[in-house]
């Protein structure tokens, strides 16, 4: 599948119906997801079993099963949002398992894990459990952060290592009080890391 067409298909997911500023709750945007999954996928790695660790809405579990990943499961916490990532699964006929669970609960291996972790924004730190609990799970993992994060995600992950790395735009569409702007785009980075 092309880049732009998974981009088309990303743009039908509904995000947050009561997002949440302390959990850093930003939909991806589609061109995010499409970016992320289609590198992933041209890499080799969306074909087996693949993880979204703190999934919200499903669009990034959602886009690697579009992609052909054999198994998808998406975790996260907020029940409200993985109702939604259900109803978006199934909107798009996606089979895509879902689970309540707690960054630190979650069990299992695959062989990719897919992720926007919070960017430590509102509590910081908040992107190291994930990082941490993706290591744990798979021993390949793609993740979002903010641009620039680079030395401190190479320390914290070591002697995993990242093997590449993606500058992009990211669009945050206005869903708090305190954002002044109706889309504040700012530079974050996609991650490629390898479990050493």
């Amino acid at each position: 599948m092309r880049k732009k067409h998974l981009e088309i298909l990303l743009e039908q997911v509904c995000g947050f119906s009561s997002p949440k500023p302390s959990k850093e709750q930003y939909s991806t945007p589609a061109t995010v997801a499409a970016e992320l999954l289609h590198y992933a996928f041209m890499k080799g790695d969306i074909a087996d079993t693949v993880y979204d660790l703190g999934c919200g809405c499903g669009i990034l579990a959602i886009g690697a099963k579009l992609l052909g990943a054999e198994k998808v499961i998406g975790f996260d916490d907020d029940r409200d949002a993985l109702e939604i990532a259900r109803a978006n699964a199934q909107k798009l006929g996606a089979d895509v398992e879902f689970v309540c669970s707690s960054i630190n609960e979650v069990r299992g291996k695959a062989h990719s894990v897919v992720m926007n972790p919070p960017f430590g924004a509102q509590v910081k730190g908040s992107d190291r459990p994930f990082l941490r609990k993706a290591l744990e799970l798979s021993s390949v993992v793609y993740s979002i952060h903010n641009a620039g994060s680079a030395e401190f995600i190479k320390k914290f992950i070591s002697p995993s290592v990242i093997t590449e790395h993606i500058l992009i735009d990211f669009p945050i569409k206005r869903t708090f009080r305190f954002h002044t702007r109706e889309v504040q785009v700012i530079k974050a980075e996609i991650f490629r890391i390898e479990k050493r």
